[in-house]
């Protein structure tokens, strides 16, 4: 029977026993970037690296699979943590760890499935007084292997999908449709998913036992395969999606945007995510909405800026003047006495709002006094004239501060 060495997951990310789940994920990140399939090809080598690190960072970065694996030396989705914490403090799994320490007695060969079988159905050994400390490791290692049977693939759900989505101006404020292209996993026409075409061939794992032996310091234990489920057979995978019940296909995705879409907003297709496995239903599809500028407005939520030039006689002595909305021309009225910058408000001219039916936002106005260029003699009098009658100094408040 083959047996599965333990596996030093610390040593495969090149971090320490005693590193910080950042550092973990720090090192898976930087593996993973470097072996991801899509990164190499066809390269078979890096396909198992990677399978190897991404095996190493499910156990180190979870707390509790962590926990087992440095009590033990090993880990398995079948250990029970709490037994496994009492097997590691009568000694277990310290051999393994470093070779210091552990159980004084050797181990190596010595077969426990008898153990595991009888605790999963219930019997226990009668031991002799002579015995009962054995009898202790009995009843921890019969409880942590004893989970026996095939394992189940229940229905499991499909990923959701993210895309960024550029939208022109237009389109986010007046609304519309838009199409994108996607790559998603779908199920499989040929196998419908089941990953497989029919028919089985033995484990190669364990060949066609049910069982591998783990390795555990000088301990041995026999345990329910985890490619076959403890069956001895493995079906035959699918040709067509080579045993992933999901292919990848390109397609076009028509979706609509309602009046009033803001920048960032996400907008969910439901079920147009990747497909789930074993009939589970399929993930979510989120369009990123990425809206585009004008070069006269600018969107502020539902508000709508724009910087309207106007005269100095306008905005001296009060004025009408027409001034561009997202609708058109309107009408504006200057106050008499309005300054450079000074904002005026136009309500309900702004964006009208998609989440609330009916509203709509402002358009904020910016005034810019467009000072003229007096050439002529006559205009250059008015104005000397002007300043004669009107002496106040413009920047007596700000000496005032100095």
């Amino acid at each position: 029977m083959p047996a599965t060495q333990s596996k030093d997951y610390y040593a495969i990310l090149g971090v320490k026993k005693t590193a910080s789940a950042e550092d973990i994920r720090k090192a898976f990140r930087k593996l993973a970037r470097k072996y991801h399939p899509d990164v190499n090809p066809g390269d078979k080598k890096a396909e198992e690296r990677f399978k190897e690190i991404s095996e190493a960072n499910d156990v180190l970065s979870d707390e509790k699979k962590r926990k087992i694996y440095d009590q033990l030396g090993f880990y398995s989705d079948q250990i029970d943590p709490a037994q496994a914490e009492a097997a590691a403090r009568g000694g277990f799994g310290q051999a393994g760890r470093g070779g210091q320490q552990g159980v004084p007695f050797d181990f190596g060969g010595f077969d426990f499935s008898d153990f595991a079988n009888q605790a999963g159905a219930g019997g226990r050994h009668q031991t002799s007084s002579s015995g009962s400390g054995w009898g202790g490791f009995r009843d921890i290692f019969s409880g942590i292997f004893s989970q026996g049977g095939h394992e189940q693939h229940g229905p499991q759900a499909g990923t959701d999908l993210e895309y960024q989505v550029p939208v022109d101006f237009w389109t986010a404020i007046r609304g519309g449709t838009a199409r994108l292209q996607i790559q998603r996993q779908e199920v499989c026409p040929t196998c419908k998913g089941k990953a497989s075409t029919g028919g089985s061939h033995t484990c190669p794992e364990c060949h066609g036992s049910g069982q591998v032996t783990q390795m555990g310091g000088r301990m041995k234990f026999n345990i329910q395969c985890p490619q076959c489920g403890g069956t001895g057979k493995v079906e035959n995978a699918c040709p067509t999606c080579h045993g992933e019940g999901t292919v990848t296909r390109t397609e076009q995705v028509e979706f609509r945007i309602k009046p009033g879409t803001r920048d960032g907003q996400r907008i969910r297709l439901a079920g147009k995510g990747n497909a789930g496995v074993n009939g589970g239903p399929a993930g979510d599809l989120y369009l990123i909405i990425k809206a585009g500028t004008h070069p006269v407005f600018t969107r502020q939520g539902d508000d709508i800026h724009v910087t309207v030039p106007a005269t100095v006689a306008e905005a001296a002595l009060g004025a009408k003047i027409e001034v561009p909305t997202i609708d058109g021309r309107a009408q504006l009225k200057v106050p008499p006495g309005t300054q450079s910058g000074q904002k005026l408000r136009m309500r309900e001219r702004g964006v009208p709002s998609s989440a609330h039916e009916g509203k709509r936002g402002d358009q904020i106005v910016t005034i810019e006094i467009m000072v003229p260029r007096v050439q002529d003699e006559r205009s250059k009098e008015i104005l000397r004239e002007f300043a004669k009658l009107n002496p106040d100094d413009p920047r007596a408040t700000m000496w005032a501060k100095v």
